[in-house]
């Protein structure tokens, strides 16, 4: 049976579309991770507190600082969100 070669074209075409969507899928992700190749698994409710204390000192939640002094603002954004009270 012979091999119908016209249509190696479009498969390649396919191929490389979803290789090329791949990669910038990769590099995007990364790019939003700074840089780290992974994200956070098994994650538990003390990581979690320090990884949103570190999204309020530096503005990302996978970011740290050394600064011994919080900047300005910080004591006013405090995970303890107001509630209505009935």
């Amino acid at each position: 049976m012979p091999v119908p070669w016209e249509a190696l074209i479009p498969f390649g075409l396919v191929t490389a579309m979803f290789g090329a969507a791949g990669t910038l899928f990769n590099v995007s992700k990364r790019a939003q991770n700074q840089g780290k190749a992974s994200q956070k698994y098994h994650i538990d409710s003390w990581e979690e507190m320090l990884m949103d204390r570190d999204k309020r000192l530096t503005g990302h939640a996978r970011k740290q600082t050394s600064n011994p002094i919080a900047p300005e603002g910080f004591e006013t954004s405090s995970v303890w969100y107001t509630e209505r009270r009935q």
